[in-house]
């Protein structure tokens, strides 16, 4: 598009269906990468994909034509469609419903790059839920415990 000038970087975060520690270390950086190609599919720029065993950090450049929902659901389906295709596991893949996405000024994309980076460090001390919930509040967002995740009835 001309003379459409844009600068928007997005953190998306979302889980393993019932937060189940289903990504192995094995295949996780395949995953992530796949993942990473999937954000770039969309015409937006992945600067890093990370995570643990039940959730994922995506940080990309969002193109303005794009949004963050379409974002989302062409990495999250088809990247399912990828583990379950390579039948990486012994049981069906999902990702959680829904996800949270946040965005940053230019300023913080070493400080979030690092974050996600060291996925594996933050979630020594604390656990994803304490993670999320203090991401939606650092960031004011109206949530309701509840609705948060869905848990394996």
């Amino acid at each position: 598009m001309a003379n459409t000038y844009h600068q928007m970087y997005i953190q998306a975060v979302f889980a393993v269906k019932y937060r189940k520690a289903a990504i192995q270390l094995a295949w996780k950086k395949d995953l992530f990468g796949v993942i990473g190609n999937l954000i770039n599919e969309t015409g937006c720029k992945t600067l890093i994909v990370n995570g643990v065993e039940d959730h994922v950090h995506c940080f990309f450049g969002l193109k303005p034509s794009v949004s963050i929902s379409d974002v989302m659901k062409n990495a999250k389906a088809k990247s399912s469609k990828w583990v379950n295709e390579s039948r990486l596991l012994p049981h069906r893949f999902e990702w959680q419903e829904g996800y949270a996405s946040f965005s940053y000024s230019r300023s913080h994309i070493n400080a979030v790059h690092t974050y996600i980076q060291n996925q594996e460090a933050h979630h020594n001390k604390r656990t994803f839920r304490e993670e999320y919930v203090d991401m939606l509040t650092k960031f004011d967002v109206n949530f309701d415990e509840r609705y948060i995740f869905n848990d394996l009835i």
